[in-house]
């Protein structure tokens, strides 16, 4: 039987990412410090083929038998986590990824990152290909999760070159869909907790900013088609319709039939001003394009969101 082993695992993505290696039908190794993760998400598959292993990835990892693949996905990746944990998450993107990649490289295993689109910064290109290099404040507040992720890559590429591990990098865009914490601080999840109970709803800036937003399973899906090619340099995964902070907010309005109003709030330093994704390497390389368009994925992920928000109190 294919193993697979994913760390962050008992995460928003990694649960997802869980669920379909094992309709795949691998068996799952889900590593996680539950820093960010919880239990709750991966309850639902706990199964024989299945092994939840509460770990640190910045602390070495001993896994007993084969494994085919390593998916390395821990890591904090709200702002609000990185900026509570700064010193874990540079610590979780470089002994974090090196102990995942000497796992890989024991376990003669392929190997794939989740990088972010953070390593773009607040972009000078758009939309951002992969050939496109960045412009990234390093010790701004935003600098812990982005530089991580940026040595996460040289690193990554390092084992590939020298030590000839199978690696594969995807660069993950704004992505939303069930199991987001409802606190986490992302603009879906925050968003859809406010319209809910009827809250103001907090637009930073004027809202102008733009985003991508990718429903999971399409991110899911990229992964999978990712892990399985022979391409080891970096990959975009994300949805290249582009929407300001403002018509999402009004969207989520109008889809919760909310009586909520939009305020707004000073921008966080080094936010982006545009983030969408070339993918024509993804479309070339893999075949893969997003299929869920935002309506659909926003209604997929208020079905989920209803049962963790307390219902709005009766006018």
């Amino acid at each position: 039987m294919t193993t697979s082993l994913v760390t962050g695992g008992a995460g928003f993505l990694g649960s997802h990412l869980c669920d379909r290696l094992l309709a795949e039908g691998h068996r799952v190794i889900c590593v996680d410090n539950l820093d960010t993760g919880t239990l709750e998400n991966i309850e639902h598959i706990r199964q024989p083929g299945f092994e939840f292993v509460q770990h640190d990835m910045i602390g070495h990892l001993e896994v007993a038998g084969p494994v085919d693949y390593v998916f390395h996905l821990a890591s904090p990746a709200s702002p609000i986590d990185y900026l509570r944990l700064p010193l874990h998450t540079l610590k979780v993107g470089s002994y974090g990824t090196h102990n995942a990649l000497g796992l890989a490289k024991a376990k003669r295993a392929r190997f794939m990152l989740a990088s972010t689109s953070e390593v773009y910064g607040d972009p000078q290109q758009h939309p951002q290909s992969e050939e496109y290099w960045g412009h990234v404040n390093p010790i701004g507040p935003r600098g812990v999760y982005d530089e991580a992720k940026r040595y996460a890559e040289a690193l990554t590429m390092a084992y590939h070159r020298q030590q000839g591990v199978d690696t594969h990098i995807v660069r993950i865009f704004n992505t939303y869909g069930p199991r987001m914490r409802p606190h986490d601080g992302r603009a879906i999840p925050t968003f859809l907790r406010q319209a809910l109970a009827d809250k103001p709803i907090t637009v930073f800036g004027e809202g102008a900013q733009t985003r991508s937003f990718c429903f999971v399973s399409d991110l899911i899906e990229g992964f999978w088609r990712l892990i399985r090619c022979n391409h080891h340099e970096p990959v975009n995964i994300g949805n290249p319709g582009e929407f300001t902070i403002l018509e999402l907010a009004e969207v989520i309005i109008r889809l919760t039939g909310s009586r909520s109003e939009i305020v707004n709030d000073a921008l966080p330093q080094d936010d982006p001003a545009q983030r969408r994704p070339d993918i024509s390497l993804a479309r070339r390389l893999l075949d893969w394009s997003p299929t869920v368009e935002l309506e659909e994925g926003l209604r997929l992920t208020l079905e989920g969101m209803r049962f963790a928000v307390p219902p709005a109190p009766a006018p």
